[in-house]
């Protein structure tokens, strides 16, 4: 299911998650000048390693190298598909989620979840050299503040049954059905040390009950937003 736009009501300018978008447009833009040897390199560099991970809690790996790429690695992305999939799901849940935060709170949000996301994808295959990269977790850590603050919000989808037809989801529907298939795949990749099918679905999952977990921590009091009792389409 693709969704294609969402009636939850938004009142401020999203300027956070445009700059997000552009930025990791941006990224990419650098990595397909890079011939597949730098590419691999940039990307295990700057990508999350398990292994490397464990290695530095085992005093073997400098903090930096571990560390730094749980940030990094949220920009970066394997193909022109990855990124556009990932920037129209954030562009669809991240204003209004945006909205809702404010604009600082959000970006902050935004790299809490991303981060949490990596360490459970770490912690479900600790000894994989495979890189963790893309924004997926953090995006997913959106959609999972979304169920909570707009479960009314209707989704128009497009639905691929032998022909594609588009279909209003209710946003509890859709997001819920989407962390079932996340959790379900992650969980047949347990006992392997890479990512099924080059997805890492753990830091999907990861990310999507983070974001759940910390709406509390980071949406603003109700008197500083106007409170969307309705929806419209826009």
């Amino acid at each position: 299911m693709i969704p294609l736009k969402d009636n939850a009501p938004r009142y401020t300018f999203p300027i956070v998650t445009l700059t997000l978008i552009a930025v990791n447009v941006l990224v990419f833009l650098y990595q397909v000048t890079l011939s597949d040897y730098a590419l691999n390199s940039f990307d295990y560099q700057n990508g999350v390693v398990p292994l490397r991970v464990t290695g530095f809690m085992n005093g073997r790996v400098p903090l930096d190298t571990a560390i730094a790429p749980f940030f990094t690695c949220m920009f970066l992305h394997g193909g022109w598909l990855h990124l556009i999939g990932n920037m129209w799901f954030l562009w669809i849940f991240g204003d209004n989620v945006e909205d809702s935060f404010g604009h600082f709170a959000f970006l902050v949000f935004y790299f809490v979840t991303g981060m949490a996301a990596s360490f459970v994808q770490v912690a479900a295959q600790p000894l994989s050299r495979v890189p963790t990269i893309g924004a997926s977790g953090a995006i997913a850590g959106v959609m999972g503040a979304y169920l909570i603050l707009f479960p009314r919000a209707r989704v128009l989808t497009l639905v691929p049954f032998i022909l594609y037809f588009t279909v209003e989801i209710p946003a509890l529907v859709m997001l819920v059905y989407w962390f079932v298939i996340q959790f379900f795949n992650g969980f047949a990749s347990l006992g392997s040390q890479h990512s099924s099918g080059g997805v890492a679905f753990w830091a999907h999952v990861g990310g999507f009950i983070a974001g759940m977990l910390l709406v509390a921590v980071f949406r603003r009091p109700r008197a500083q937003y106007r409170e969307p009792y309705y929806y419209y389409n826009r």
